[in-house]
Formats: structure tokens, sequence, C-alpha cells
């Protein structure tokens, strides 16, 4: 798949959610209740439409999609935005749609006024690339919240200025 034939769009369709489920899964780092998450939130973008605080990007080739982000503004912050999701179908991961999606995404945010976007990830080993993948594209580790998730497993903050 060359990524230069990606088509990016926001608005959400219900073939969305099943795409999610599977690109979510085929990650293989997330848990059942991750993943169960992740569809959650799309499942409640549509029902919710405008109302729902939750944004979302997909790329996509021939209505295939290929990885996705869902993110949205912090509340009662000036400009702050949450990545609640960034993934990619694993068969295009390290293919450079992950940033393109988090540019189109910054892009986004920008443009609605965001001045900071800020992430939050495992500390597990196997999140090592994904650490690498936000340093990266400009992300600074803001804190490390010791064993928040489990024994263990902290959670990484990342943060970017946008202004």
């Amino acid at each position: 798949m060359n990524i230069s034939r990606i088509k990016y769009r926001q608005q959400i369709k219900p073939a969305d959610l099943e795409a999610i489920a599977r690109i979510v899964k085929s990650s293989t780092f997330f848990s059942a209740e991750e993943i169960d998450l992740a569809y959650e939130l799309a499942a409640e973008k549509l029902s919710d439409g405008a109302a729902c605080s939750y944004q979302f990007l997909f790329g996509e080739d021939e209505d295939f999609v290929w990885g996705y982000t869902c993110f949205g503004l912090i509340p009662a912050t000036a400009g702050s935005y949450d990545l609640y999701w960034i993934a990619v179908d694993n068969h295009l991961r390290a293919n450079g749609l992950g940033r393109q999606l988090l540019k189109k995404t910054e892009e986004i945010i920008h443009n609605e006024g965001g001045r900071h976007i800020y992430v939050e990830t495992s500390s597990r080993h196997q999140y090592q690339t994904t650490h690498r993948f936000y340093e990266g594209c400009g992300y600074i580790r803001e804190a490390l919240l010791k064993d928040f998730y489990a024994e263990g497993d902290s959670k990484v903050i990342y943060s970017k200025a946008l202004i």
C-alpha cells in the first residue's frame, strides 16, 4: 500500500466502528477492554453527533480505513487537547501513515485554536516504539505516573505546543 493514495476525512460513518475494532486489534498492543473502549468512543460519536466532544480523523484508501485518530478539547482549558487514540493497521505500521495522521490531527487542532496536545501511553516495554514515535514527532515527555495502570505499568504523558 502506498500511503500517497490515502485520503483523509473527519466525518464518522457507521462502518468505522468495525474498522476501528479491526485496526486496534491488529496492533496486538491493546487489551480487550481497551479495544472495547476505542469502539465505544466511536459509537458515542455516532449516536450523539455534534454534542459529543470526541473528534476523529480517518485515513482511508477506496473506503478501506487504514488508520485513525480520536482527539478532543480538554474541558475547562484554553486550547488544550487530548489525543485519545492513534492507531494504524498493522500492515501499514512504520510506513509513515501514523506520522501523517498525527500531522493532520495537529493541523485540525491548531485551526480550531488548539495550543497544546497531550498524549498518554504505557511505560511497558512493548511501547518503546510508541515513545520513539511521539518523540520523533516533536512531543516532549512531561510526566511519569508510576504504577498507574498496574504494578510495573506506569503512565507516560507527552505534550506538544502548537503555538
